[in-house]
């Protein structure tokens, strides 16, 4: 009796692996399958319209500045032409 205990115990291991073994890590879950939504014939698409963010002060002048210069206005008419521009 006393030799068959060993025996039982070494029997849960499976074939080839050792008490040393670290079990493998339980799987994945499984992807979430959602359903698209189809747009409906009667409906208009939705869009959304964000105002685009106004580019800063020192944007502006430069922008103003090389559309003057583009434009052929002198240093004196691309100053006032700037100041106006910027400023709208």
């Amino acid at each position: 009796m006393l030799g068959a205990a060993p025996l039982s115990a070494q029997s849960l291991l499976p074939p080839g692996s050792s008490a040393l073994t670290v079990p493998p890590p339980p799987p994945p879950p499984p992807p979430k399958i959602e359903v698209p939504v189809v747009p409906k014939m009667d409906d208009l698409p939705r869009q959304n319209h964000v105002p685009q963010a106004r580019p800063s002060f020192s944007d502006r002048i430069t922008t103003c500045l090389q559309d003057g210069a583009a434009a052929g206005l002198g240093p004196n008419e691309r100053a006032a032409y700037s100041r106006a521009c910027a400023n709208r």
